[in-house]
């Protein structure tokens, strides 16, 4: 589970500070420190979740997004705690990367309904969790393939 973008974000570390401003206001770094911040932070949120708090309840925008399987660019806000920080370094992405491969390792752990908040998706379980990760991922991951175009 997202082997190919964890070798993806590897191989572009290089290009940190490589930006185009007609495709995002964010330089390849800011892409690649967000989408590991959002797996780690996520992570340990559904980790830390309670599954007998999980309340499924039916979602139209979430249903929608993950049957079209991508996100429209520049529609929503990153939360604070995901943000990047101003400098963004390189062994920062790499320690990230190493915590989200282990992670991710690690999911097979938690319980089916154990949970992640999204302040649009709202509740979502492990399945749709992993789901959000993957999506998310590479709508950050075709960005810089756009910068780097």
């Amino acid at each position: 589970m997202l082997d190919k973008e964890f070798s993806f974000i590897k191989e572009h570390i290089q290009y940190l500070d490589k930006e185009n401003l007609l495709v995002s206001k964010a330089n390849i770094g800011w892409h690649l420190d967000h989408s590991l911040k959002v797996i780690n932070n996520v992570f340990t949120t559904l980790k830390e979740s309670k599954s007998e708090e999980y309340q499924q309840k039916f979602n139209a925008l979430r249903s929608l997004t993950f049957t079209l399987g991508f996100f429209p660019r520049g529609k929503a806000r990153s939360p604070k705690r995901v943000l990047p920080p101003e400098v963004i370094l390189k062994k920062d992405i790499e320690n990230q990367l190493e915590t989200a491969i282990k992670n991710l390792k690690a999911i097979d752990n938690i319980d089916k309904n154990q949970f992640f908040t999204h302040p649009l998706f709202h509740q979502l379980n492990k399945k749709q969790t992993i789901k959000f990760l993957g999506l998310h991922t590479n709508h950050h991951l075709k960005i810089v393939k756009d910068i780097l175009k």
